[in-house]
């Protein structure tokens, strides 16, 4: 199988810095995977990872965003690749834009440098390119950009690794009896029209990039699981089995 695995900034950080040991946590996972089954990760973090760095640089100006994701693309890669190297794991970066999957000639381009990288053992990491693309920066569109690569890559499964841990009847936060679905068939397209609702202060998502991310592969017959980024059990005891005692599986069929 091709496994695509999402983590966002959430995830990653802790108090406004990328956290080593989440990352080692996450590392540890995803060699389980990358040792049985082709890997791509499509990871956030990389502004945050960016102000760790250079403070003196705000987060809510686009100019020193943009300047941020620059610094923290090298910082992130490093402390993957050096989160990896006792796997005996090389990592490769991909840089990309959503205009770059609508551009049949990029996509396919895109798709031989990953599936080459693949063929070797080597984990391709993917990430927005958030010096060139205002939008998505401001945005905040991981979530939609990972599950166009599952879709364009040739992906079996997204997993989405967030602090949200499924997808609820209503919203958990505001309702005690909120519960949690296991299996989404298909999302109501009020849903779909919410607003970004980021829970920290680097994520620019929400549920409702999560939930347009699940309606696109659902739609082009691919599934995407919705889980804890900071209980890892659950996406394993999925990807190992197929079921969860947490989280949300989408899939139309």
């Amino acid at each position: 199988m091709r496994i695509v695995v999402k983590v966002g900034t959430s995830t990653l950080c802790d108090r406004g810095v990328v956290s080593i040991d989440r990352m080692r946590e996450l590392c540890a996972f995803l060699q389980e995977i990358h040792a049985k089954d082709e890997l791509i990760l499509v990871t956030s973090g990389a502004v945050a990872a960016g102000h760790s760095v250079v403070p003196s640089l705000s987060n809510k100006r686009t100019p020193e965003r943009q300047a941020l994701a620059a610094v923290g693309q090298a910082v992130l890669m490093n402390r993957y690749a050096e989160m990896f190297e006792p796997f005996g794991i090389l990592v490769a970066q991909i840089l990309i834009t959503k205009d770059d999957l609508a551009n049949f000639s990029r996509s396919e381009n895109a798709k031989i440098a990953v599936n080459t990288l693949l063929a070797h053992k080597i984990l391709p990491i993917i990430n927005e390119n958030d010096t060139v693309v205002i939008d998505e920066l401001l945005r905040g569109d991981n979530d939609q950009l990972s599950a166009k690569v599952t879709h364009y890559f040739d992906g079996d499964l997204l997993i989405i690794l967030s602090d949200i841990d499924g997808y609820y009847d209503k919203n958990p936060k505001t309702h005690s009896d909120a519960k949690l679905l296991p299996i989404v068939r298909e999302i109501a397209a009020e849903a779909l029209e919410q607003g970004a609702t980021p829970s920290d202060q680097f994520a620019t998502g929400g549920i409702v990039t999560k939930l347009k991310a699940a309606d696109f592969l659902m739609k082009n017959s691919k599934k995407m699981f919705l889980s804890s980024g900071f209980d890892l059990s659950f996406a394993a005891q999925f990807w190992r089995t197929g079921s969860s005692a947490h989280g949300t599986l989408f899939s139309a069929e």
